[in-house]
């Protein structure tokens, strides 16, 4: 059986990554299975300097997935690749590294101090889209231009460019069209849903900072749709789908959609082992199903006929 894909140049053993923001810095799942089974290890999202996050409670179990309010919290690229990066690299996985910043230069600047990375950090996603930063909310992938500017900047990474893209927007197309005219190499779809919980006791919100991002299963019905419409609009543009996956037979409806590759991530916090078990599942459902290629799941349900 042929799990292998690619995602523009960079080509991966199988399809199933871990989702930036859901397993740590580097090799904190290294404990629970070999990273390096994995088609890639995508790390916490990184900015040029250390940022702090938002305030605590963080974290929130809904009914159907999670809403967290973390704030993309983290130490630099720079204290990154001196302190969590080698370890990852010693358990082969393949890295990619995911940067955030609040301006245009802080792409840029955060890209640039990748460029020295090990040859282990095969792409670079750049993450346009996480509601939980006040100030850059309605920035970045809520704005076509933004959305250019900051890929425009990222370049410096010469690396490839995943732009991961927010499902909060009215347009995705024009925004994912932006991104990929801009130098992206491949969409990340999708990043959370903004939503909120309220104590009814205490009538505040249960997140420190207020609202926060839905992630989970509530959300993979949204993943699915977006990875279908821009595999729609865009044929040639690889697509990574993100959002619900929990089971193999939710990455098989996100390849089906038009993915070539799939990322775990808020299962993960139930089970460490949830990406490997997908990626067994995946396979055991190609087997039961006689497909022998992966390929020839990918965009399936835009064939004709």
């Amino acid at each position: 059986m042929d799990l292998s894909t690619r995602v523009g140049a960079v080509s991966l053993p199988n399809p199933v990554l871990t989702a930036s923001g859901t397993s740590g810095h580097g090799a904190e799942l290294s404990a629970y299975f070999d990273l390096s089974t994995l088609g890639a290890v995508v790390v916490k999202s990184l900015s040029a300097s250390p940022w702090p996050g938002n305030p605590a409670p963080r974290v929130h179990e809904t009914a159907a997935g999670m809403l967290n309010s973390v704030g993309l919290q983290g130490p630099g690229v720079e204290g990154w690749m001196e302190r969590d990066l080698p370890a990852l690299v010693a358990t082969g996985a393949r890295v990619v590294a995911s940067i955030w910043g609040t301006s245009v230069d802080g792409y840029g600047k955060a890209a640039a101090m990748l460029a020295d990375a090990p040859p282990a950090v095969v792409a670079v996603e750049v993450n346009l889209s996480c509601p939980n930063v006040e100030e850059r909310r309605s920035v970045f992938a809520h704005s076509a231009s933004a959305t250019a500017d900051a890929v425009s900047a990222a370049l410096t990474c010469g690396r490839p460019l995943w732009a991961k893209l927010s499902p909060n927007v009215t347009d995705l197309a024009s925004i994912a069209s932006a991104a990929l005219g801009a130098g992206a190499s491949a969409l990340t779809l999708i990043n959370t849903v903004m939503g909120m919980a309220i104590d009814p006791v205490t009538r505040r919100p249960v997140l420190g900072a207020g609202g926060g991002g839905l992630s989970g299963p509530a959300i993979h019905p949204v993943a699915v749709r977006a990875v279908h419409e821009c595999r729609a609009a865009f044929p040639e543009a690889p697509i990574i789908g993100v959002g619900g996956v929990a089971t193999g037979a939710d990455a098989v409806e996100l390849l089906v959609a038009g993915a070539s590759a799939v990322q775990v991530g808020t299962a993960t916090f139930a089970d460490p082992r949830a990406p490997v078990r997908v990626l067994d599942e995946l396979r055991e459902w190609c087997r039961r199903h006689n497909v022998t290629r992966l390929a020839d799941l990918i965009g399936a349900s835009h064939d004709p006929g």
